[in-house]
């Protein structure tokens, strides 16, 4: 039965559905009562407890962050003596977290909560769990704590707050009554060197903290897998023991979608993500995401991930040849509901704005040199993909001899984790048909030839494009108004477009003729290398000489006879 909406998975007492209300607690942890405890030995008159002098102390905890909201207050069916020893109001939660103990005799406050308590702490390990269960996530009891606590009740029940419980006793100890919690006891114990523990052992050390105990963990503390018999230590206590645990099923949410808008360039494979969370999404109840683009739709099924958490959801397509405004239509259907966005996106081509034609007599005396711009760039990037499994929790339902076993199991979440990283190159030399040309210095007027290379790695090669879009630009532009769009001449190599102002025909860009002498630096943005987590590129420069200029090749003089 596999049923994440009713989990009754382990947390001892405390999870349960809840028949009379409209959000019902998720067992999140198994019987803390079950097996636990035993024999409490003999007491004396200075040391002693009776069977039932017990309470409960509950604490209002918010789920997100583990922060206590409200006073804790004491749950009893008795009438406490006046003059009580006590340490106040102080959940586990805040003595863990540094809240010192200090003792006070009188002024003990308790409620009693109406309809009687069952026995919380058992004398011989076999205490009424489904009684203690059926008790506490009542729909009267979940509203007296709500009325002793001040919150609205169904602000309690929507799901995000849980509520804390610690069994507590009062008895005897040194002629003097004590109330303590179980993590009281043991930080007591250690301010009294441990006499707490020879004087009252299977009380505070034994049936006390394992009245209540967790066997999935939650609000940062961990499953019991100690022995359930056997007096605890100290800290084992502080730790692990003495607490139970009631959540409450969080009322549906409606999926949220996170979504940017994108410009990719024409003819292109994209990756275009959209985060989505909202409620839980698992194999009884997946998250089915749709993308709408074009005409076409693109659908991402069996999106997973826990709740208060979120998954990003992503499809890879190929952009038109040519230039477009586009909105795509996204359609998020998760667990009872849908929400639906819209992106815009701008499709852009690159190769509309290549230089002019260069000319023997072209001047630009006003040219200065410009700084390299700063491009986008981003070289690695991470995401990672929710993964649900089914951690069985076998329960006997019955007698010893006539009953079944069911799986009460619930779904945990293992996190893949991905990633991806761009590595770049380029380089530019002197064309070839340049002929007085040595090494990289070469004369101004002639042309050059590029290379760029980039490559992605990643551990999820089908969640990422290669490199697809390489453009240079030119100093004697500034690095602007006029680029060229490289061709891809095989995956992740790139290199000039043949140009037709060249008598070869060659790949190639012709510096000006007025080009003064010094670096002369190409910049180039290499591109389109797209993961779910965007798109990564890299901003490349590399650098030839210039010292003259064609003309200094070229001599004019008579023809000899």
């Amino acid at each position: 039965m596999k049923n994440l909406l009713l989990r009754v998975l382990p947390l001892f007492l405390i999870f349960c559905l809840l028949c009379p209300m409209t959000a019902f607690a998720d067992t999140g942890g198994s019987g803390n009562i079950d097996g636990g405890g035993g024999g409490m030995g003999q007491g004396t008159s200075t040391n002693s407890w009776s069977p039932g002098n017990e309470g409960v102390r509950v604490t209002v905890v918010r789920a997100s962050d583990h922060a206590v909201v409200t006073t804790p207050f004491d749950f009893t069916n008795k009438a406490p003596s006046a003059g009580i020893y006590h340490f106040g109001k102080v959940s586990k939660l805040q003595y863990n977290n540094g809240v010192s103990l200090n003792p006070v005799k009188g002024g003990y406050i308790y409620k009693n909560p109406g309809q009687t308590m069952p026995r919380i702490i058992s004398t011989n390990g076999s205490n009424n769990i489904e009684a203690i269960k059926k008790y506490f996530c009542s729909e009267y009891v979940v509203k007296r704590i709500a009325e002793i606590t001040g919150m609205n009740y169904d602000v309690l029940i929507g799901g995000k707050y849980k509520i804390l419980l610690e069994p507590l006793a009062y008895y005897k100890f040194e002629g003097n009554m004590f109330a303590t919690t179980a993590t009281e006891a043991a930080l007591y114990d250690e301010q009294t060197s441990g006499l707490l523990r020879r004087r009252m052992v299977s009380l505070t050390h034994k049936n006390l903290p394992l009245a209540m105990f967790l066997e999935v963990s939650d609000l940062g503390y961990p499953a019991w897998g100690g022995s359930k018999t056997s007096a605890a230590t100290n800290a084992d206590i502080k730790s692990s023991l003495g607490l139970g645990i009631v959540r409450f099923e969080k009322t549906p949410e409606e999926p949220q979608i996170e979504a940017y808008d994108y410009e990719y360039r024409v003819n292109t494979n994209v990756i275009t993500a959209v985060r989505v969370s909202g409620g839980q999404s698992d194999p009884d109840s997946p998250t089915r995401v749709s993308f709408n683009i074009g005409g076409q739709t693109y659908s991402v099924g069996n999106v997973y991930y826990p709740d208060g958490d979120s998954q990003l959801a992503w499809v890879k397509w190929k952009t038109p040849d040519t230039e477009q405004n586009m909105t795509i239509a996204v359609t998020v259907s998760g667990p009872g509901s849908t929400a639906k966005t819209t992106l815009n996106v701008k499709i852009v081509d690159l190769d509309k704005n290549t230089p002019p034609n260069p000319v023997a007599d072209d001047r630009n005396d006003s040219f200065s040199r410009a700084s390299v711009p700063s491009r986008a760039v981003k070289s690695t990037a991470s995401w990672s993909v929710w993964r649900p499994w089914w951690q069985e929790y076998w329960v006997w339902h019955g007698d010893d001899e006539d009953g079944y076993w069911c799986d009460h199991g619930w779904y945990e979440f293992d996190l893949d984790r991905y990633s991806a990283s761009l590595t770049a190159d380029m380089s530019i030399q002197c064309d070839s048909k340049n002929p007085t040309a040595s090494g990289t210095v070469m004369k101004s007027g002639y042309g050059i030839n590029q290379t760029v290379t980039g490559s992605i790695s990643s551990n999820q090669s089908s969640a990422v494009t290669q490199p697809q879009n390489a453009v240079s630009y030119f100093p004697e532009f500034g690095y602007e108004t006029y680029w060229r769009l490289l061709e891809r001449m095989g995956t992740g190599r790139f290199e000039f477009q043949k140009n037709p102002y060249s008598t070869y025909k060659n790949r190639t860009h012709f510096s000006p003729i007025w080009m003064p002498d010094g670096a002369y630096t190409v910049n180039t943005w290499l591109i389109d290398a797209w993961t779910p987590d965007g798109m990564l590129s890299a901003n490349l420069t590399d650098s030839l000489t210039i010292k003259g200029n064609l003309w200094q090749d070229w001599h004019a003089g008579p023809l000899k006879p």
